[in-house]
């Protein structure tokens, strides 16, 4: 025994990705069946959705650690803490806060110093897509949306991500609401609000931009006339960990710069 965790289940995938960059994959014995980061994570055994699990399975692989993410894992979390497991839960809805994350986890694997390193190298890569958008002419407004019905505006950590990638958030006044409930809006308003580009990420379910385009009054919007109705695949930018900081901010930035009319480095 280490004295740390060696039997680890993570039911969300940015802690499998995170504890992946660390070097220690060989301590999860069970994953989130949604996990697609790094692939290879997909070969262990697939142990929950998102809101639901396999309770039996996951006691059958004698973890001596569980993963959890927010409030929506709560009843999961509880169940398995009732059935005498470990489960430390994250609730990280910002930029700072996927640092945190990532700082809380490698000390709790004893392995700091590597996810000092880690968060050094995605800090860079902020740092370096947020010179290129500053040399952008222009910033356009961004209207990002995480669902469709109801329609719900961008949570923290992606608004965030939007304005490093170049762009201005649309209802930034939203942002601060961590329940999705909160960052619900209706469709004239954000027709009025004028978005000159609509980025769209359905959780779980393929973006259909033909509905974005007929919404009542959206026809007017810049987004639309313009051309510029886009989707970022959830994975890749709601996941609140190394893949929002990495693929999903470059591909906001790809897309903010078309929109802006600027060059971007490849």
């Amino acid at each position: 025994m280490t004295g740390y965790p060696e039997r680890i289940v993570c039911l969300t995938e940015e802690t499998t990705e995170t504890i992946y960059l660390l070097g220690q994959e060989h301590r999860i014995v069970g994953v989130s069946g949604y996990t697609t980061r790094p692939p290879e994570a997909r070969l262990k055994p697939r142990v929950c959705a998102f809101t639901t699990a396999k309770f039996d399975k996951i006691m059958a692989l004698e973890p001596d650690l569980v993963l959890a993410f927010s409030d929506l894992q709560a009843e999961i979390a509880s169940e398995l803490i009732k059935r005498g497991l470990t489960v430390v839960a994250f609730n990280q809805r910002s930029i700072e806060e996927i640092f945190a994350m990532i700082a809380m986890l490698s000390s709790l694997l004893g392995v700091a110093e590597r996810g000092a390193e880690v968060a050094a190298g995605l800090r860079d890569g902020i740092a370096k897509v947020e010179a290129s958008a500053r040399r952008f002419s222009r910033r356009p407004r961004v209207f990002f949306e995480e669902w469709n019905d109801p329609l719900i505006s961008g949570i923290r950590w992606v608004e965030e991500l939007v304005e490093i990638a170049g762009g201005v958030p649309l209802f930034p006044e939203l942002r601060e609401q961590r329940a999705a409930k909160g960052r619900i809006v209706n469709l004239a308003e954000v027709a009025s609000r004028d978005p000159e580009v609509v980025i769209a990420s359905w959780c779980g379910m393929k973006v259909n931009k033909d509905v974005i385009r007929s919404r009542p009054g959206w026809h007017a919007t810049a987004a639309v006339r313009d051309g510029h109705v886009y989707e970022v695949k959830s994975t890749y930018i709601l996941q609140p960990g190394p893949a929002s900081l990495t693929e999903g901010l470059r591909q906001l930035h790809a897309i903010i710069a078309v929109v802006a009319g600027a060059a971007i480095p490849t």
